[in-house]
């Protein structure tokens, strides 16, 4: 089978193409032939900053063509969705049973990689927020596979201001159209706050500017994998909160809460509530190109590879 690697850390040039073996699912995993890869920041990332060779994690839908022992619920030729470990960037690749979810009739790969995975990390971030009605909420990464989806949420919950932080002005439009009610860029000045909860995937040196914009009382909703560090006194300040959130505690830990918003995000989905936005379908042999267009910024909505 193809799959692609890389051997250096760096940007998207160290990607490389190979023939490997066919893996094979161990207990509890279903082995699936990819119809659509999901690339994320937190994956682009540990490629240009890791130390070494990072194995490709990140979302899968396909077919499934084996399932390893103690598995139940699923069967050979069902099509399905979930995570992948390991060697995600593969045209078959391993799941955990556990984290992968059936995909109804009449939806495509592309469009189930790009509302599930993502769907679930924006509506378990907006529960980390309380949310309450009428209050105002702030998405940063607002234009990718998870922020899209995390403004639809804060909309479609009763939020009373809903502001998209995004890279550059060019995507100012493409947010509105997701609902925002306002847009802020990470350079400026003043990012038209403050704001009772911010929802932010980013990480890194927004966390300070993020914190500053918070209401008294507010929350703020970590769940990208950028790292960060905030100043105490900045939470102290405005008696505000720092939250973590991350999906596979949920996935494992509240298997029954995960179940749930799976059946939610699909109900969702089919009353037009929540809309799913692609960026690019690109083959799985242009995954360079893929990083790419996640590294400058330049994405509206999903990238997603197709074998």
């Amino acid at each position: 089978m193809l799959r692609i690697r890389h051997e250096v850390s760096g940007g998207p040039d160290v990607l490389r193409a190979e023939e490997a073996d066919r893996p094979q699912a161990g207990p509890g995993q279903l082995l699936v032939r990819a119809e659509a890869i999901g690339v994320t920041l937190p994956t682009v990332r540990k490629v240009r900053e890791g130390s070494g060779p990072v194995s490709f994690g990140g979302e899968v839908a396909g077919v499934v063509v084996a399932t390893g022992a103690d598995v139940t619920g699923f069967a050979v030729g069902d099509r399905v969705t979930g995570l992948c470990f390991a060697d995600a960037y593969a045209e078959y690749a391993v799941l955990e049973a556990g984290m992968a979810s059936g995909v109804p009739d009449g939806v495509s790969a592309v469009e189930a990689v790009a509302l599930v995975r993502s769907g679930l990390v924006a509506r378990g971030a907006y529960e980390a927020g309380c949310v309450r009605p009428g209050e105002s909420v702030l998405v940063t990464a607002a234009a990718g596979g998870v922020g899209t989806l995390a403004l639809q949420y804060a909309k479609a919950g009763g939020a009373g201001r809903v502001v998209a932080a995004v890279s550059s002005a060019a995507k100012g439009d493409f947010v509105r159209g997701l609902g925002a009610d306002g847009v802020v860029q990470y350079d400026d000045a003043d990012w038209a706050g403050p704001y009772d909860v911010i929802l932010d995937g980013v990480g890194g040196d927004l966390l300070g500017p993020a914190v500053r914009a918070l209401a008294t009382g507010g929350r703020l909703v970590a769940f990208s994998s950028g790292g960060g560090t905030v100043e105490a006194y900045e939470l102290l300040a405005r008696g505000a909160s720092l939250i973590g959130f991350q999906m596979q505690a949920i996935a494992f830990g509240r298997p029954d809460l995960y179940a749930r918003w799976l059946r939610e995000l699909w109900q969702l989905r089919d009353a037009g509530t929540l809309r799913t936005a692609v960026h690019a379908e690109l083959p799985l042999t242009e995954a360079a190109r893929a990083h790419a267009l996640i590294e400058q910024r330049h994405n509206l909505g999903k990238v997603v590879l197709v074998p």
